[in-house]
């Protein structure tokens, strides 16, 4: 066996972990995909839509726009670190990634709450109906992104040296910036459109 093949654990070249998730990120894409494709039949067959603009917190989407692409930047400085097998400098940028993602949800709190205190529901119309399907299923890849970034941060004290870590921040990495790609398209499409 090569000593490639023994470091990926395939014959392709890539690992395991980055091929699993590149499997998963497929079935997300589908799965947004559907999602994006209901939206415009939604919108495109609606009698009257209101312009996201007119009814969305625009500059609280744009604050969170800049969180995800800064956390997506941290996670590469965070994949970097754990390849050059510095433990300090990992956990600084992972723990700045995780960070940025809680303040995500933060924000993203901070622009639901009114609108469920002014009565406004996915049940209101179907234009809330798409805007918190969408959002609140992305701020659900956000949590889910907050628990394997932060079970990689509590296990890089035991498992840090061994070669299939950054393998793994690899693969989270990946998961990371899908989440990000998806906020992209979806800021512009429901907020700005």
């Amino acid at each position: 066996m090569s000593a490639e093949h023994a470091n990926t654990g395939s014959m392709s070249g890539v690992g395991h972990a980055k091929l699993g998730m590149w499997l998963f990120l497929a079935s997300e894409i589908m799965l947004f995909s559907t999602l994006f494709t209901s939206y415009i039949v939604f919108r495109s067959t609606a009698p009257d839509w209101p312009h996201g603009w007119e009814t969305l917190n625009v500059p609280l989407g744009t604050l969170n726009t800049a969180v995800l692409i800064t956390s997506s930047v941290t996670i590469v400085l965070a994949y970097a670190a754990a390849h050059a097998r510095n433990l300090a400098g990992f956990r600084r940028y992972m723990g700045i990634t995780i960070a940025l993602a809680f303040c995500f949800l933060v924000i993203k709190s901070f622009e639901w709450g009114p609108k469920f205190m002014h009565g406004l529901r996915p049940s209101t119309n179907m234009f809330y109906a798409v805007y918190f399907t969408l959002t609140g299923l992305h701020g659900l890849h956000v949590i889910g992104g907050i628990i394997a970034n932060s079970y990689l941060l509590w296990s890089s004290g035991r498992d840090f040296e061994e070669d299939f870590f950054a393998g793994r921040i690899e693969a989270a990495g990946l998961y990371w910036h899908f989440v990000d790609i998806v906020w992209i398209f979806l800021f512009p499409t429901i907020y700005l459109l």
